[in-house]
């Protein structure tokens, strides 16, 4: 398991929802290959309200039949593991936005597992 901690680089993507790729969540895609890539941890969230380049509105409003809600994926490992990783995002995402930020990690520890 990958202990980090210090300085870090998050990246975010902001897609939407129903963003494939070949026939896959494109979030669920992400996720795998930063595993794959062996970074730190990626989570992916959910949002409830939002709109992007295109400036339509996506929302969950009741009387709203839009699926296509925003999510983000957070990665956050060292510098260069991150910048390693673009030319995968750049692969990816043809739509949306990845977004970098320095940041620090205070504490980073999974589960331990049951002997």
């Amino acid at each position: 398991m990958t202990r980090l901690t210090g300085r870090a680089l998050r990246v975010t993507v902001l897609v939407g929802e129903s963003d494939l790729w070949h026939h896959r969540p494109l979030y669920t895609e992400i996720v795998g290959r930063a595993r794959g890539a062996g970074l730190a941890g990626a989570s992916v969230f959910r949002g409830i309200e939002g709109f992007g380049a295109s400036s339509l509105i996506h929302t969950q409003r009741l009387l709203s039949l839009d699926e296509d809600l925003p999510v983000a994926v957070v990665i956050v490992d060292t510098e260069e593991k991150v910048r390693a990783f673009l030319p995968l995002l750049d692969e990816l995402v043809e739509e949306g936005l990845v977004i970098l930020d320095a940041c620090e990690v205070v504490r980073h520890v999974g589960r331990r597992r049951a002997a």
